[in-house]
């Protein structure tokens, strides 16, 4: 009789990862060796016999911080002592982020509810806005104004983020934004929910570059993601920063 399991939940089971979507995510970064081979499939059935090894996948409490990390690297920002501002906070990759790096204060604002991983709910340099709509937004819900914007949205254009969020920052501030093709496109560029065609991954970086620079900033430059959004799309970082 058979004893395999699907490989994320053998990873879960055996203490390897905290929960399935960690599993999953370390399996397609090509982190974990069964029996000496990569693992390429979450859902290849593994044998209780089998020699599993499993590298960390990241230090955050999600794959965004990996994904910010890169950017803060590439364009050498420094979020220590900064007041900063989490547009999409979601389970707080971002946000983790940025503490690890030292920043003074966080205000992470989400539209959902009870995403926010129970690490950081409670930390002192957080406040966290659920049930918020950062199109809401003004500087009256802000002690101090931000001084780096990170932005992490879906399911919602930039171009409809940005002008109401890019007001609320302080002199001389910084802003990284996920951008991901296929929220900011025509669904007529959609094939099977990805975005494939290079033409259309450019027109989305331009369309949200207009919507930074209309606002009075300069952009910094675009780089791809370090690692592909949980449904496979190729997704960009942009920066940029306002002179006042």
């Amino acid at each position: 009789m058979s004893h395999a399991k699907r490989a994320d939940l053998y990873l879960v089971e055996h203490g390897f990862y905290e929960s399935r979507a960690r599993a999953q995510a370390a399996i397609a970064a090509g982190l974990v060796r069964v029996n000496g081979e990569t693992l390429t499939k979450a859902s290849r059935m593994i044998e209780a016999s089998s020699t599993i090894e499993a590298e960390e996948e990241h230090p955050y409490v999600s794959r965004g911080g990996v994904k910010l990390a890169a950017a803060l690297d590439h364009f050498q920002i420094d979020p220590n002592n900064r007041i900063c501002l989490d547009i999409g906070s979601s389970t707080g990759g971002f946000t983790d982020c940025l503490l690890k790096r030292g920043a003074r204060f966080i205000y992470a604002v989400d539209v959902g509810h009870d995403q926010f991983h129970a690490s950081l709910r409670n930390n002192a340099r957080v406040n966290l806005r659920e049930g918020c709509d950062a199109r809401n937004l003004t500087r009256d819900d802000f002690d101090d104004a931000p001084s780096l914007i990170v932005v992490d949205v879906s399911f919602i254009s930039l171009t409809l983020i940005i002008p109401k969020i890019l007001p609320l920052a302080a002199p001389n501030a910084f802003l990284l934004a996920l951008i991901k093709p296929q929220f900011e496109g025509s669904r007529a560029a959609l094939k099977k929910g990805l975005v494939r065609e290079d033409a259309d991954r450019q027109a989305a970086i331009d369309r949200v570059t207009k919507a930074i620079i209309e606002e009075g900033w300069s952009i910094n430059g675009v780089i791809p993601s370090p690692i592909a959004g949980g449904d496979g799309n190729i997704e960009y970082l942009i920066a940029a920063e306002h002179h006042s």
